[in-house]
């Protein structure tokens, strides 16, 4: 069992062969079945195995994996059943809290230039011409040296590209003012959802998920996602950003020995709703190509038709729990689902698929040369941590015991786009006041005036003592330029202090690259 992870029973053991864990996996049933135990055991698993986990925690519940479960009568009832009563125990598991927006755990940060513009693009819900004036912006500000770290940083940007829309055009492509102000209103929507906690510094190391403790167990990473889902877009974001980091980030390990690292995203259909057919090539790609770098990626859904057949075709280990055929979608979920397990001839899978009773599953994982095993009907097994949230003081108590307390609780503010941006129209302005303080000089030496066109007129020896023109001195207008950046400019500056120049280079979802 040192080698496997022990699933449930079914009249033999049920497991999942840790060499083989980097193969993905799938857990589908309908709401209230048993994903989440499922989910939970097998956390455990790797957690005891010595290798680190990531999970979302969307309803709340799952966070109790901290802490010893409670020896319940139908816990121990289930563990008989399978015949591990005598070595069934409750404990805890050492777990790390994030959260986006820094209130349930530690904050979890990314820089604007690391999401990148293809993955900004469909958080933001931009169209094909709205998404290639995005890529022009990161295109400049990489050309430029310009670092974007955060919101402000990006509508500086956006609105410097809209002002020098003519000089870019002939350059980068067609820049409309349309696009740009459609940009800057989805930019607001997007912080007025909280979006602009998650964007900035420090950034998340993604060694940080990957941490063990003294004593060899791996550290369960909980993303707090109960607030995220009411947007999931950055929910979505999020997790492909993270995928498309251990990517560029992890070497090639081949087939370990057991996974590096093992990501669960649980409401996996919030991934894949409405993305669009780039996005998805892109996904698919992660997917496939990261199992060789030693990480393992397991989605966790009601129903097998939320994963598209590209992504499903690369998920090996399955776990199906109970679906309910009440509409022809729900019937054609339950063949579709029968379909992939490899046949048992003891068993109607599509039958038993609806009968299935809650902490019941089918079971089919990997085995021998990577040959899924015969589906069987499996009682899953009881966790042995708490089956529950933990209390606001429990938490409190995990995030500041935590090895990663004080990295991510402050903000840092340095100089990036903004404030270079910012301080480029300040010297525009002084320039262009100085250059109207010489004219007017010149023209109060030689005596003549000029109108707005620009063509002199003759003093006609007009005698200025005799008091203040009819007309006031009109104050000098700011220029466009600044008028523009400015408008686009309105909280305090962030900043890096040196430029990457033009060598930046980007990676699989167009995010950039750590190391330069």
């Amino acid at each position: 069992m040192s080698e496997s992870i022990f699933i449930g029973g079914s009249g033999k053991d049920e497991v999942l062969s840790l060499k083989l864990a980097n193969r993905h996996g799938l857990i589908t049933g309908a709401t209230g079945t048993g994903k989440t135990v499922t989910l939970q055991i097998l956390a455990e698993g790797f957690s005891k195995a010595g290798v680190p986990v990531f999970c979302a925690d969307v309803k709340g519940d799952l966070s109790g994996i901290a802490m010893p479960g409670d020896p319940k009568d139908f816990l121990l009832k289930r563990a008989e059943q399978i015949g591990i009563a005598d070595s069934y125990d409750f404990e805890g598991f050492p777990t790390v809290f994030w959260d986006l927006f820094g209130e349930q755990g530690h904050p979890l940060r990314a820089t604007v230039s690391e999401i990148g513009p293809l993955l900004l693009a469909r958080i933001l819900d931009l169209n094909d011409t709205q998404e290639g004036v995005l890529n022009i912006a990161f295109e400049l500000a990489d050309d430029e040296g310009l670092l974007l770290l955060d919101l402000k940083d990006l509508r500086a940007m956006i609105a410097h590209v809209g002002e020098r829309a003519p000089e870019l055009s002939k350059v980068y492509g067609n820049v409309s003012a349309a696009s740009v102000g459609a940009i800057q209103r989805a930019l607001l929507v997007l912080e007025r959802e909280g979006a602009d906690q998650f964007f900035g510094e420090p950034a998340l190391d993604i060694a940080d998920f990957a941490r063990t403790t003294r004593d060899g167990l791996g550290i369960v990473n909980i993303l707090a996602a109960d607030k995220l889902m009411h947007s999931p877009r950055l929910y979505a974001t999020f997790l492909l950003w993270m995928l498309s980091e251990l990517f560029e980030e992890l070497p090639e390990v081949g087939d370990p020995e057991k996974p590096k690292l093992v990501f669960f995203f649980d409401e996996a259909h919030l991934l894949f709703t409405e993305a669009p057919k780039a996005l998805l090539q892109k996904v698919e790609q992660v997917v496939r190509l990261i199992r060789s770098k030693g990480v393992g990626v397991y989605f966790v859904t009601q129903n097998p038709l939320d994963v598209p057949d590209t992504v499903l075709a690369q998920l090996g280990n399955r776990v199906q729990h109970a679906l309910r055929a009440f509409t022809p979608r729900d019937q054609k979920a339950v063949r579709a689902a029968a379909e992939t397990f490899r046949p048992n001839p003891d068993l109607d899978t599509a039958q038993v698929i609806t009968e299935l009773g809650v902490g019941e599953a089918l079971v089919s994982t990997l085995e021998g040369k990577g040959i899924p095993s015969v589906v069987q009907r499996t009682l899953i097994r009881p966790p042995a941590s708490r089956m529950g949230p933990v209390t606001p003081a429990e938490r409190r108590d995990c995030i500041e015991s935590s090895p990663i307390y004080g990295l991510y609780e402050r903000t840092r503010d340095r100089e990036s786009a903004y404030e270079v941006l910012l301080e480029r129209a300040r010297k525009q302005q002084e320039r262009e006041e100085g250059e109207r303080g010489r004219e007017a000089d010149e023209e109060a030496r030689s005596g003549t005036r000029r109108t707005r066109s620009g063509f002199q007129v003759p003093d006609f020896g007009r005698d200025d003592t005799r008091g203040p023109s009819r007309e006031p001195a009109r104050r000098p207008r700011a220029s466009s330029r600044d008028s523009v950046v400015e408008a686009g400019m309105k909280s305090a500056a962030r900043s890096l202090g040196s430029s990457l120049g033009r060598a930046l280079v980007r990676g699989v979802l167009g995010s950039l690259k750590r190391g330069f």
